[in-house]
C-alpha cells in the first residue's frame, strides 16, 4: 500500500470514525426499541440511544458562546 493511500484512509477515519459509530449506535437503538418486548432489548435501546444523546449534549454544553 502506498503512503498516500494510507494517509487518505487515516484522514477518512479521523474525520468520520465517531460520526459513523454514533450513527450505528442510533440505528441499533432504534431497531431494538421497535422490535424488543422488554428486558434486554429495552436496556440495549436505552444505552444505544442514550450514548449519542449524551455525546451531543456534552459537546453542546462545552461549546463557547459566539461573540457577535
Amino acid at each position: 500500500m502506498s503512503g498516500h493511500h494510507a494517509r487518505h484512509d487515516n484522514h477518512f477515519w479521523r474525520l468520520w470514525g465517531w460520526p459513523i459509530v454514533l450513527g450505528v449506535l442510533t440505528t441499533i437503538g432504534l431497531v431494538s426499541a421497535l422490535f424488543s418486548d422488554g428486558g434486554f432489548g429495552d436496556a440495549l435501546a436505552w444505552v444505544a440511544l442514550g450514548i449519542p444523546v449524551a455525546v451531543g449534549a456534552w459537546y453542546g454544553w462545552r461549546r463557547q458562546p459566539s461573540s457577535s
